[in-house]
């Protein structure tokens, strides 16, 4: 695959990160801050799109045998990054609404918020699948660390511009600029889109049965098992932290809202560094599973440190825990991402992605709720805002920890050979 239609990967990764920063980055800081809404409350909406994560195996496994117009890719990618930018667009309405009137504003934000994660299920798990069918194998670190760098160069210019945008804030510039971040995120996705996915001519077999063995291939294979939990451990651990860094910056140590957005290009900036380090340097001497490793030890020294700030009081070990944190994130994006294309088959990209894509939404899902109940019950009990923080980050830690054992267990070569055959599924099917 060409570097150009990486690039061209890498636009539709950025248009799904303008709306994920901007819900998760810019306005849950808003909602905790700005407008007084508990944390709890605040992750129950940010979290609630992940339960739609099911749904990725079974959209991974349509897109797979049903194409459209002969495309098996476009029309969900396009469908899912609409869906996500509407959805974004109504979010800020969404918050106002629950702080002037919390049950009419619970029950609009459920639409809002539902309407984003199905967009961006829909989007992530299809796009993902076009990489693995336009790359090659050996291309694959490659084009994962292309479609990351330019999603973080996307996530850190949208933090800082959002962050100016909204210096001061006022309720009618928050929906300005939501509304000018969907539209960037509309054209940014379809410069990528149109034309990248090549025509097919052959309409795939489409029955029942082969969609129930494909699940079936998922669940018996004891090495997707493992690494599945394992994609919960980590991500939980490494991207959970995303609802509560800003306010923890604005808590713990008076950051205003431009200071907390900023926080992001930080983190974004040290992750881009690895990316590009581990992408186009590193992979001649470190394979997959070692720069996992190094990427979740790394990222654990990161959240360790984080914590240490908040019990201490001193922001100058939170800056670089940041910074660690982001370029042991980087290292980990790129190897695991990497291994997750790796861990399909080439006739069922979808449905194995869609996993994969589970697992991400699930470990996000759970990072975020666990850290807006923790800490509102920690708070609770101690009476001490930091405490709250910091027991959160320390439970991260620990999750990173376990993910790195189960690491240990994961053996590419015996996913491919553990593979049932046709026959094999029929029997499992029949048993079920």
């Amino acid at each position: 695959m060409s570097i150009f239609k990486m690039f061209r990967l890498g636009l539709l990764h950025v248009a799904v990160g303008i709306t994920f920063v901007a819900i998760n980055g810019v306005l849950n800081r808003v909602m905790i801050d700005e407008l007084g809404i508990l944390s709890t409350v605040v992750a129950i909406l940010v979290v609630l799109p992940y339960l739609f994560s099911p749904a990725q195996v079974w959209i991974g496994q349509y897109s797979d045998t049903h194409p459209f117009l002969g495309y098996r890719r476009t029309p969900y990618i396009a469908t899912g990054i609409v869906l996500c930018v509407f959805g974004m667009m109504l979010t800020p309405h969404v918050a106002l609404l629950i702080a002037e009137n919390f049950n009419v504003g619970i029950g609009m934000g459920l639409i809002a918020f539902m309407m984003w994660g199905v967009g961006y299920n829909l989007a992530v798990v299809s796009y993902l699948s076009l990489a693995s069918d336009l790359s090659e194998e050996s291309q694959r670190s490659r084009t994962i660390s292309v479609m990351w760098f330019m999603m973080i160069v996307g996530l850190i210019f949208t933090a800082v511009l959002m962050g100016r945008q909204l210096e001061p804030y006022s309720h009618s510039q928050l929906v300005v600029v939501f509304n000018g971040a969907g539209v960037i995120a509309l054209i940014v996705a379809a410069v990528g889109l149109f034309g990248l996915e090549p025509r097919y001519s052959e309409q795939p077999t489409q029955t029942r049965e082969s969609q129930m063995e494909a699940i079936q291939a998922v669940l018996s294979n004891p090495q997707a098992r493992v690494f599945f939990l394992y994609l919960v451990l980590l991500l939980a651990a490494i991207l959970g932290q995303d609802i509560l860094l800003e306010p923890f910056g604005a808590h713990a140590f008076d950051m205003t809202v431009e200071e907390t957005t900023q926080l992001t290009g930080m983190w974004g900036g040290t992750t881009l560094l690895a990316l590009l380090l581990y992408g186009f340097v590193f992979t001649r001497w470190i394979s997959k599973k070692q720069g996992a490793f190094i990427g979740g030890s790394i990222a654990t020294v990161g959240l360790l440190l984080i914590a240490l700030s908040g019990t201490l009081g001193q922001v100058g070990i939170f800056y670089p825990g940041i910074a660690i944190l982001g370029f042991g994130t980087g290292i980990a994006t790129a190897t695991n991402l990497s291994l997750m294309l790796d861990m399909t088959t080439a006739e069922q990209a979808g449905l194995f992605i869609g996993a994969w894509g589970v697992a991400d939404a699930a470990s996000r899902g759970l990072g975020m709720m666990m850290g807006g109940v923790v800490r509102d019950a920690v708070i609770a009990i101690t009476d001490n805002v930091s405490a709250g923080y910091v027991t959160v980050f320390v439970i991260e830690a620990g999750f990173l920890m376990i993910s790195l054992m189960l690491l240990s267990q994961i053996d590419v070569s015996r996913f491919r050979d553990k593979q049932p055959t046709l026959v094999e599924l029929t029997a499992l099917v029949g048993d079920a």
